[in-house]
């Protein structure tokens, strides 16, 4: 699959998308906005597990390229964000399959937010999280508003937009806001290790469990148990549940076959 702002790479069920603009720490501009979302959605029918990650140690993604366009200034951010931010976005969200962000450098503005609306965060040491949209006038944007409320709490949350300061890996996973920090020279052995394991995993459970989990903060508890049900019910017709309740019987690990 050949992209200009992004690589492909299907290493047997487990897609890696590279985020590949170095110059500008893989900064999104509109092309690589709309490359991811196809990406995104063409490895959801190809895998069995997605990262999503950056070239080099420096940045994951930076955010907004302001140099996108000749006058930043004059962006139509309401339709920027509805028309290439909203797609973007809820091709993760909607991917079928896990998708973890393997945040390798610094994660600013709509580079973090990209990050943190995937399903699992895994993050080097050497990585940051900057809510940097009040430094120049704006506010998050790309689910922020959504996502950091959620995770880190309200209190946590108006810190990080209104002082826009950098938020350590560790502080981080400190909070909750993402899964794992991991020592630097360790990264890329645990998130692949994360990856291969999510890969020959049940894949059909793993679909409900996006969907479950997202449902769950717009339902009231008897919707999300009547929810629950449902999907159990889903689950307990799949290959992989019965696999599973064989191999616990013979104590061998299971063997999922995935879609």
């Amino acid at each position: 699959m050949d992209y200009e702002t992004l690589t492909f790479e299907n290493r047997d069920g487990l897609v890696i998308l590279t985020l590949n603009r170095p110059k500008v720490m893989n900064a999104l501009n509109t092309q690589m906005r709309a490359e991811l979302t196809h990406a995104v959605s063409v490895a959801g029918r190809e895998a069995r597990v997605v990262v999503l990650t950056g070239t080099g140690d420096r940045a994951f993604c930076s955010g907004q390229d302001l140099g996108d366009r000749v006058n930043a200034a004059n962006i139509n951010l309401e339709r920027t964000l509805r028309d290439e931010y909203i797609p973007m976005l809820m091709a993760i969200v909607d991917c079928p399959v896990p998708v973890i962000a393997a945040v390798n450098g610094t994660a600013a503005g709509a580079g973090a937010n990209l990050a943190l609306v995937c399903d699992v965060v895994i993050a080097a040491e050497r990585a940051s999280f900057i809510q940097a949209f009040s430094r120049i006038g704006l506010i998050p944007d790309a689910g922020g508003t959504w996502m950091l409320p959620r995770t880190i709490g309200l209190q946590r949350a108006m810190g990080a937009a209104l002082f826009a300061e950098k938020i350590s890996a560790a502080q981080a996973a400190e909070w909750g806001m993402i899964w794992e920090m991991v020592p630097d020279a360790d990264f890329e052995t645990q998130w692949m290790a994360r990856a291969l394991h999510l890969a020959t995993g049940p894949t059909e459970a793993f679909k409900r469990i996006k969907q479950v989990m997202r449902a769950s903060f717009g339902n009231g508890l008897e919707e999300q148990l009547l929810l629950e049900g449902q999907m159990q019910g889903q689950c307990g017709k799949s290959r992989d549940f019965k696999e599973g309740v064989i191999a616990f019987l013979e104590k061998r690990p299971a063997v999922f076959e995935g879609r």
